[in-house]
C-alpha cells in the first residue's frame, strides 16, 4: 500500500547521496516533519500524495503551513507563550 504523504530530501548538503525519504498517512505528521526540515535547512526535493507529485500550488500549501507551525514554535519560545496566545495575538496557527 503507497502511503499518503512522501517526502525526499537530502541529508547530504552537496546532494551527492541518495535521497532520504519520509512517509506517512496523516497530514499533520506530514507538515511537522516538514517543518522540522525547514528548521535544519534541509533540501526538499519533492512531496508525494498517493505517489503523484504535488502541483506547485499544493507543494507551496504544504511548505506555508509548516512554516506557520515553524515561525509559532519559535515565538512561543522567544515570548514564552503559550501555543494559543500566539494565535491570539498573531494568527499563527495553534
Amino acid at each position: 500500500m503507497i502511503a499518503k504523504y512522501k517526502v525526499s530530501f537530502d541529508v547530504d548538503p552537496h546532494g551527492r547521496a541518495p535521497a532520504s525519504h519520509f512517509s506517512t498517512d496523516d497530514p499533520v505528521t506530514c507538515i511537522q516533519f516538514l517543518a522540522d526540515l525547514l528548521e535544519r535547512k534541509v533540501h526538499l526535493r519533492e512531496i508525494l500524495h498517493e505517489g503523484v507529485a504535488l502541483e506547485p500550488k499544493e507543494f507551496d500549501a504544504l511548505i506555508h503551513s509548516a512554516a506557520l507551525q515553524l515561525t509559532s514554535r519559535h515565538v512561543c519560545a522567544s515570548l514564552k507563550i503559550s501555543t494559543e496566545e500566539a494565535h491570539v495575538r498573531f494568527g499563527l496557527p495553534a
